[in-house]
């Protein structure tokens, strides 16, 4: 099974929403995949003092280095992923030393945890062909959906070598393939 980006907006709330009212760390993790991109690899290891400064304001830039690439990534976080980052730390009464999501067990959470808990959400929000990397799919699709097209910053931002591949990568050649099949019908 290959897995694909949601590209229903409505779908990306529900889930959201579903995850937020279960567990507001897996609502985050999500929220965090679907508006930077980033692997699960990466998402789960941050810490509260990669986002925050001492003075608890949000720094200007993430920058951590890919797990997969060991290239440096400088992410500028939006305002809608601040809200919820703020909101999640105070409430959660987390510290600047602490990893954002925390295992009970110490340490971060697995991402085998995390599949788990999001595909099973997705199962029974409807959501098919979804994996962790649904997320960064996600981000993909609509970004290059909303930047009109620019597959160039975006196969810059995922490593790609051609434009191609993030095509296929993001599931633009299966929709494009989609819409040809409903262009002809005779």
């Amino acid at each position: 099974m290959t897995v694909e980006p949601i590209r229903e907006k409505s779908k990306i709330k529900q889930l959201y929403q579903y995850l937020n009212g279960s567990d507001p760390k897996y609502a985050l993790i999500f929220k965090f995949g679907i508006n930077t991109g980033l692997r699960i690899s990466d998402i789960i290891c941050i810490k509260v003092n990669d986002i925050f400064n001492e003075k608890w304001h949000f720094k200007e830039y993430l920058i951590l280095n890919e797990r997969k690439t060991a290239k440096e990534k400088k992410i500028k976080l939006n305002d809608t992923l601040r809200r919820c980052l703020h909101h999640y730390v105070k409430t959660q009464h987390l510290a600047l030393e602490d990893y954002l999501f925390p295992s009970q067990k110490g340490g971060y959470i697995g991402r085998i945890q995390v599949y788990r808990v999001l595909k099973g959400a997705a199962t029974i929000m409807g959501i098919e062909n979804f994996g962790t990397h649904s997320l960064r799919k996600t981000w993909g699709y609509w970004t290059y959906k909303i930047s009109k097209y620019n597959i160039g910053l975006i196969m810059d931002t995922f490593n790609h070598c051609s434009p191609s591949i993030t095509l296929r990568y993001i599931g633009i050649n299966q929709d494009q393939k989609d819409e040809l099949y409903s262009i002809v019908q005779l």
